[in-house]
């Protein structure tokens, strides 16, 4: 399966759990027997430890089809760059969707200047993702969902230039990096321009 090929699966999944259609495939006993010799991802997903955001149901899929990378706001350190290479370079996945969601509570601490204020290690999640928002106006009536996309488009920027690996990869087009953006209220998500 190419870029193209795994997008629109998941982009077909998605409309599956947005319209409240899901077929749940690959769910069974059967299949999940089939994985115990190894995973074959066609997608690797890097999104946000929120409770509302979990990726498998939200593209529709089953065992074995996702490789997920979940931090707070989806913030990159070199272990997340390091998944994600795995991904690619031992699994062979050929699309990594960056996938921010309305109401990250991670980017709104960010904005607002609250996780510099919190204890043990929040304050360094707050300089992971602020890099991302400082074109944001935070004054601006819709700076949350800004800032919010900006943070994926920034992160796909960022993986691409922080990684030999991944860059390789999308240098042969064996590989492309998408960012995306999860709507709670409607269950869709949408690409975004980069």
């Amino acid at each position: 399966m190419n870029h193209d090929e795994a997008l629109e699966r998941l982009l077909i999944g998605n409309r599956r759990y947005a319209a409240m259609r899901q077929m749940y495939p690959r769910q069974t006993t059967y299949h999940r027997q089939t994985l115990i010799d190894g995973q074959h991802p066609f997608a690797a997903i890097l999104s946000c430890s929120d409770s509302r955001v979990p990726s498998e149901l939200i593209f529709d899929q089953g065992l074995g089809d996702l490789f997920i990378v979940r931090t707070a706001g989806h913030a990159v350190n070199d272990l997340v760059i390091a998944s994600l290479e795995y991904a690619v370079y031992a699994l062979k996945v050929p699309l990594i969707i960056v996938m921010g969601h309305a109401q990250c509570g991670a980017v709104t601490s960010v904005m607002r200047a609250e996780a510099d204020h919190l204890p043990g290690h929040l304050p360094h999640l707050a300089a992971l993702l602020r890099p991302a928002m400082s074109a944001v106006d935070p004054a601006s009536e819709d700076a949350i969902d800004q800032a919010i996309q900006a943070n994926s488009r920034t992160t796909v920027g960022y993986l691409a230039s922080s990684s030999l690996i991944l860059n390789a990869a999308l240098q042969t087009d064996s590989l492309r990096i998408a960012a995306a953006h999860y709507d709670l209220a409607t269950g869709r998500v949408d690409l975004l321009n980069i």
